[in-house]
């Protein structure tokens, strides 16, 4: 208020105004504020909402170990038409947390209402906006899961979730003001205190309203609110990360391929406990298991890959041996004779060669070559192969061309020049 006069002051003299004293200043304030300060009523419907938050206050774990207090931060899930209430402690915000609150108050209530209302934090929210909120993409799965729908408080205005603010501080009061000296040194056996006080709270009749919480929840709440789905929710992590030049991304240090035309975009990964899922603009492009262990690991699918990629991939003594198999028993022999003579790498080289040469002869042809080989030499390589290859298509040529057919005589096609002619002689 003096700030706010201040301000008032130089602006009035700035245009050669009196301004009021600070007396007066506030009293007209305070006429003001009893006519434009107003509040609502509104009733909810039964079902409608669960209003979130966090408390402000916190409770405290004893280290067995080193005497520290550990702190709790108590998360609270209120319903505005009943007041029914659920609470539980957890040792920090983060997503993990957030969402394994929801769903234990969605199982304590034994069901879902219609909308969420959340208050504008990080793990919620991911944009505060007043028409078109961008919501945390964890969150809106679980949302979806169970077939609701966030809808956050604005900014600053706690009056959006009046009622879970008015737990927030009743809570605090009756609960965590009351233990605010109990020794507990797990996380379990405080949330079981914390419950048993709120059974109290919940159980305890209104002062003003017919009933108690649990019993307008349990008559006229109850009923309205939505099933829970018949499968448990399974937890999700979302990350983003851009796919590296190797075709690959990096989650929690470990590598998991996704389709090579991906290569320098940003995707979206969904992470479960067993399960990473990988999307690109909302279209699933990828899954694998997930990695367990020593860090670093790799987990390609050869599909992933290029051709050329793929192509070295598979180029093993093994698949060499079938490739050869298919070509033929000489074919076979041959490939058998380099990988036994020949270190595997450079023996591989030579094989990929060889199997290059199907681009320029025929299956047939490289079977015979290597029958050639075989037989003409006691040290086959890729050399000869190809040698009797060429050879052999030369004679090929020259046995399927068709043979020079001279002139009939007395047949004249055009004139003819003779010896004679070039000689420069004169008939």
């Amino acid at each position: 208020m003096k700030l706010l006069h201040h301000e008032y002051e130089d602006k009035a003299r700035h245009h050669h105004k009196i301004p009021y004293a600070y007396r007066t200043f506030c009293e007209n304030y305070g006429k003001h504020a009893k006519k434009y300060k107003l509040t609502m009523p509104i009733r909810r419907k039964p079902g409608e909402l669960i209003e979130t938050d966090w408390a402000g206050s916190t409770l405290g774990l004893r280290d067995r170990e080193t005497g520290e207090t550990i702190k709790v931060y108590i998360f609270i899930a209120t319903l505005p038409y009943s007041q029914y209430s659920y609470v539980e402690g957890f040792l920090d915000m983060k997503t993990d947390s957030w969402l394994t609150a929801h769903i234990n108050a969605f199982n304590y209530f034994g069901g879902v209402s219609e909308v969420l209302v959340p208050d504008n934090l990080r793990t919620g929210v991911i944009k505060s906006d007043k028409y078109d909120p961008i919501i945390n993409e964890a969150y809106r799965e679980l949302a979806d899961y169970y077939q609701t729908v966030v809808v956050p408080a604005r900014v600053r205005t706690p009056k959006d979730k009046a009622s879970v603010e008015g737990a927030v501080g009743h809570i605090s009061r009756q609960i965590i003001a009351a233990l605010r000296y109990y020794q507990c040194f797990s996380l379990d056996q405080l949330n079981q205190e914390l419950l048993a006080k709120l059974d109290d709270i919940n159980r305890t009749d209104f002062q003003k309203r017919n009933g108690s919480r649990q019993q307008i929840f349990e008559e006229e709440e109850k009923s309205h609110l939505h099933p829970l789905p018949r499968t448990p929710y399974k937890m999700a992590k979302w990350k983003t990360s851009k796919v590296q030049l190797n075709y690959h991304i990096q989650v929690e240090r470990m590598y998991y391929s996704v389709p090579y035309e991906y290569v320098q975009n940003d995707v979206s990964s969904r992470l479960t406990k067993d399960l990473i899922e990988v999307y690109f603009k909302d279209i699933r492009i990828a899954s694998h298991n997930r990695l367990k262990g020593e860090i670093g690991q790799y987990a390609t699918n050869p599909d992933h890959m290029p051709n050329h990629h793929r192509k070295y991939l598979n180029h093993t003594p093994d698949s060499c041996l079938n490739w050869a198999s298919d070509v033929g028993n000489q074919t076979l022999r041959l490939v058998q004779y380099l990988l036994d003579t020949t270190v595997e790498k450079k023996a591989l080289i030579s094989l990929m060669a060889l199997k290059n040469l199907e681009k320029k002869y025929t299956l047939t042809e490289i079977e015979v070559a290597s029958q050639t080989v075989l037989k003409v030499s006691t040290n086959p390589t890729l050399g000869l192969v190809k040698s009797v290859l060429e050879r052999n298509k030369k004679k090929s040529k020259l046995t399927d061309s068709p043979p020079h057919k001279e002139t009939p005589p007395g047949n004249d096609y055009g004139f003819t020049r003779g010896a004679n002619y070039f000689k420069g002689e004169k008939n």
